[in-house]
């Protein structure tokens, strides 16, 4: 999705296919694994250890009683194992070779990716999922056409329409990556509803089954179990638009009204008194956090570069102000954490450590309005 996002941010059009292995994980051939697993130099204790361990097994089905007899396992990765995924990644490793856009890989959730805005990158994209066809093949797995889809990206999209062997690839307007949902214009607001819809089911459910309303037991839940859903990967998604926010604001300023004894205070009396930011000040925390470990470790390079320091040696100010690159309206919003950042006070974005900076920033917050 980060090419997705860097290609957009250029004004190019990008287009990303999401491929769906079928069985993933149960269709691993035991033979091609333990063949590549000598491949990739792993000693041949090891390797028979593997084998040792995959065979053996067998599996039978029952039905309303009836039986089937028993057959041998000769493929698959078990289940429940810390290795599953481990030897599922050493099997596709090699999915990728031969392959010119980028393939981004995490356990089955393969996707492909590449700048699509002329006739040349469409045309790469189709020679790769050819390729993956092949690998497939060779492999004796399968792709699930039916769940692969094609996502769109940038005004000036050509929609070209890709295949996957003798199956032409559906389109989609928004797909959910890493748990993520995003459309085709990279707009949060399904995100956030979704995340809003979850939330609010979790409060729901702490408000029926628990009788004790004390800080202690409402605070407790809302961290482990509702607050996470608001924030999880939220760096990515932040809402750009004020409903949105709302929405999301709105299901903390429910879980503090739970709180007995704060019934009757304003939500920021609320979140004074329990020592909370709200949710809007917890993402600018986070954005600002980021940006000092990107000054610190040293900013990316090329297409990727979102910011970079200003020339001078102008006395007010920080010091370390910075400016952001000309992006489209809807994407430029998600950059105005460089204006939070160059209010900053000096002590704060010098600070020699990331601890330190975290404590001096939590104290300027708590002063934000």
């Amino acid at each position: 999705m980060m090419l997705s996002l860097a290609g957009w941010l250029g004004g190019r059009a990008v287009d990303v296919v999401y491929l769906d292995f079928s069985k993933a994980f149960d269709t691993v051939s035991h033979n091609i694994l333990t063949a590549k697993l000598r491949k990739y130099g792993i000693d041949e204790w090891t390797v028979r250890w593997v084998e040792n361990w995959l065979a053996g097994r067998a599996q039978r089905v029952i039905t309303d009683g009836a039986e089937s007899g028993w057959r041998p396992v000769i493929s698959g990765v078990p289940h429940g194992s810390v290795l599953r995924p481990v030897l599922f990644n050493i099997f596709i490793h090699d999915l990728d070779e031969g392959v010119v856009a980028t393939l981004s890989k995490f356990g089955d959730d393969t996707k492909l990716g590449e700048l699509a805005d002329m006739s040349e990158g469409c045309a790469d994209i189709q020679r790769d999922l050819d390729r993956l066809e092949s690998w497939a093949e060779r492999n004796q797995m399968r792709f699930n056409k039916s769940k692969c889809r094609v996502f769109h990206l940038g005004r000036n999209n050509c929609m070209h329409w890709y295949r996957s062997g003798d199956d032409v690839l559906a389109r989609s307007s928004a797909e959910r990556d890493l748990g993520v949902l995003v459309d085709n214009r990279l707009a949060m607001s399904q995100q956030c509803a979704l995340v809003a819809k979850k939330a609010n089911g979790m409060l729901g459910c702490i408000k029926k089954s628990m009788a004790s309303r004390s800080r202690e037991v409402i605070l407790s839940l809302y961290f482990a179990l509702v607050r996470p859903h608001l924030e999880y990967c939220v760096q990515f998604w932040a809402p750009q638009y004020k409903k949105d926010r709302d929405l999301l604001e709105r299901v903390q300023w429910m879980a503090t009204k739970m709180v007995k004894g704060l019934e009757c205070l304003s939500y920021e009396e609320r979140l004074s008194d329990l020592g909370l930011f709200s949710l809007e000040k917890r993402r600018l925390r986070g954005d600002l956090i980021q940006v000092y470990k990107y000054l610190r470790c040293g900013g990316q390079s090329g297409e990727a570069r979102l910011f970079s320091a200003v020339c001078g040696d102008r006395i007010r100010g920080n010091g370390q102000k910075l400016q952001h690159r000309k992006f489209r309206t809807n994407v430029r919003k998600k950059c105005e954490v460089m204006e939070h950042w160059n209010r900053l006070p000096r002590e704060v974005v010098e600070s020699p450590s990331l601890e330190i900076f975290k404590t001096r920033l939590d104290a300027y917050l708590c002063n934000l309005v």
